[in-house]
């Protein structure tokens, strides 16, 4: 059935609470993840760890049932994240040219949405992000420009060291990740932990060049 004009007409627009809510569920689905990820841990397999002996028989150290329950809801779970994260992203789209639609036609009154005026000075850039990986999870993407990242922050940041070494000092910790995406602040807890690639993130930064 083809939408009237009149209902149109009625279809509200996105706000930021619409925003805010579609990233509580992003947290939702992380959390869902993890609880996941740590029951593997526990039972000493991960997700790709073989399921029979050397002989080819069941193994019966662990309980087979719910490990293939917990890999198959990480897997159904980790392409509800990456729906989700495209989700957030279109929003923070729309809300950003929502916002710039709101100013031109107004020039009045105050400006919400002027980076150079109200934003912090990146000082770092997410140039790569492996699927799966600490990084991935916690949400971070690629061209996202990093403006806090633990206790580093603009003020503090002298060079990628800098970073590493907080990364270092903080594996099985949550750390709060401040970014800049499309025009607008954002706020990640992204938590440093071994995982099946390299590093303890997962990602890869460069320095910030304005």
């Amino acid at each position: 059935m083809k939408m009237t004009e009149e209902n149109k007409a009625v279809k509200p627009s996105l706000t930021e609470e619409d925003v805010r809510l579609l990233i509580k569920r992003k947290d939702d689905i992380e959390e869902q993840i993890k609880a996941y990820y740590d029951m593997l841990q526990t039972a000493g397999v991960g997700m790709d760890a073989p399921l029979v002996d050397g002989e080819g028989f069941p193994r019966a150290d662990v309980d087979l049932y719910k490990v293939r329950t917990a890999r198959h809801n990480i897997s159904c779970l980790q392409n509800d994240h990456k729906a989700i994260m495209v989700e957030i992203e279109e929003a923070l789209h729309k809300l950003h040219a929502t916002a710039r639609v709101k100013q031109d036609k107004d020039e009045t009154k105050m400006e919400v949405t002027e980076p150079a005026a109200s934003l912090p000075t990146p000082f770092a850039l997410v140039d790569a992000v492996t699927q799966g990986s600490p990084a991935f999870q916690a949400g971070l993407r690629v061209g996202d420009e990093i403006i806090e990242f633990g206790s580093i922050n603009t003020q503090n940041f002298r060079n990628l060291r800098d970073i590493a070494s907080v990364v270092q000092h903080s594996e099985g910790k949550s750390l709060r990740v401040g970014l800049l995406r499309s025009g607008l602040e954002v706020h990640f807890n992204l938590t440093p932990k071994q995982w099946s690639g390299r590093g303890l993130l997962g990602c890869n930064l460069v320095p910030h060049h304005r």
